[in-house]
């Protein structure tokens, strides 16, 4: 039998206890309420970012039984499964595209539960609730990005569009080291990568793992001038605050993996992981001194390491890259729902997907050929 359950939206993360948020996870870094806090308490999402928080939480009445993280956006920055071409469509037909919902984690092309519940029928009242809250408030429609395979059959049973993209996730298939990982490998490949790593490590300097305590405020400080390079270069300015890793300084240096370029003492580039129980997810790299193939050393091959070293079944080294094919990172299907109010551009997005999908199998296929895999090294 049904029950009569009750749908919230709340402006603020704190709003929900954290131990109930949190109760509901699966030790995804990005969708606990220590990140989503960190987020908000750092100015990072919230007034003027285009990104208004309106976390969903269903109950009985007596307690929480779901949440999903829930914003509602101005813009479609900050989000990597790109719609960019859908809105100006709609705009042209005379629609405002934006406002809009995404259910997300802002900045992180990290695959994840979206629909945080124990209870399946909580979790198709989170899809319906946000079909509802878009209807109430004036937005397009809702977008649930990176979501598990799982979450994207439900979501289609609910009239969701399902869409498939594609990354690069590096897949640990038991390697009792690297030299182990390097031996599934063609011969050709495994001597080019031999190769690029010695000249990587050979820039003068050393290279170190910080995580938990090891980290220091000097260790973000040095940080936050490779973030800002970096973002200044790939976005125009950078999604997040200083005070953002101030933040997940004191909640999440347990979940972090900081490597670290030294020169004499002097750190000269960085690449900042978070570590879920059975994940290393790449997230930023920075540098103030160019070095050869030291992007590749910090930001793939050390989170591979580690992986290895912890026993960790892949490495999620972000979106896009095809140069991540060469380092052992195989191309995987990402999930993700779409629902637009309008039902006219609903059809011409169904069509539009439907051959998208073909198209992008295809391409995984494709791509999946060129991994430097020895042939039947993998399966």
């Amino acid at each position: 039998m049904s029950r009569s359950l009750t749908l919230s939206t709340h402006a603020s993360i704190t709003d929900i206890p954290a131990a109930e948020w949190d109760g509901f996870g699966d030790g995804n870094p990005f969708t606990s309420h220590r990140f989503l806090a960190a987020l908000e308490a750092s100015g990072s999402v919230g007034r003027g970012t285009g990104w208004q928080p309106l976390h969903l939480s269903v109950s009985d009445g007596e307690s929480i039984l779901g949440v999903a993280p829930l914003y509602a956006k101005s813009h479609s920055q900050g989000e990597y499964i790109f719609d960019h071409a859908w809105a100006e469509a709609f705009q042209r037909a005379g629609g405002s595209y934006y406002p809009k919902l995404q259910c997300a984690v802002p900045f992180t092309p990290a695959t994840g539960a979206r629909l945080l519940s124990h209870d399946p029928q909580a979790r198709q009242a989170l899809l319906a609730g946000m079909t509802q809250v878009a209807g109430r408030g004036g937005a397009s429609g809702v977008h649930v990005t990176f979501c598990t395979e799982e979450e994207a059959a439900l979501g289609e049973e609910a009239g969701f569009l399902p869409r498939i993209t594609q990354q690069f996730h590096w897949l640990n298939r038991e390697y009792g080291s690297y030299d182990d990982f390097l031996g599934a490998l063609s011969s050709r490949k495994r001597k080019a990568i031999r190769k690029e790593r010695a000249r990587a490590q050979a820039f003068g300097g050393r290279i170190t793992h910080l995580t938990g305590d090891d980290l220091k405020p000097a260790h973000w400080d040095a940080f936050w001038d490779f973030y800002q390079d970096t973002g200044s270069r790939k976005w125009g300015s950078p999604y997040l605050t200083r005070e953002f890793f101030d933040c997940i300084h004191q909640t999440m240096r347990d979940d972090i993996l900081l490597v670290l370029a030294e020169d004499d003492g002097t750190p000269i580039a960085g690449a900042l992981n978070f570590l879920g129980p059975d994940a290393v997810y790449g997230r930023y790299w920075g540098c103030v001194e160019d070095h050869a193939f030291l992007h590749f050393e910090l930001c793939y091959h050390q989170a591979i390491d580690h992986a290895i070293a912890h026993g960790l079944a892949r490495v999620e080294a972000g979106a896009q890259g095809e140069h991540k094919l060469a380092r052992g990172y195989e191309p995987v299907p990402i999930h993700s729902l779409h629902w637009v109010q309008d039902e006219g551009f609903l059809r011409a997005l169904a069509d539009y997907l439907d051959r998208e999908r073909d198209a992008m199998g295809q391409e995984i296929e494709a791509l999946a050929d060129w991994t430097p895999f020895r042939k039947g090294a993998v399966s």
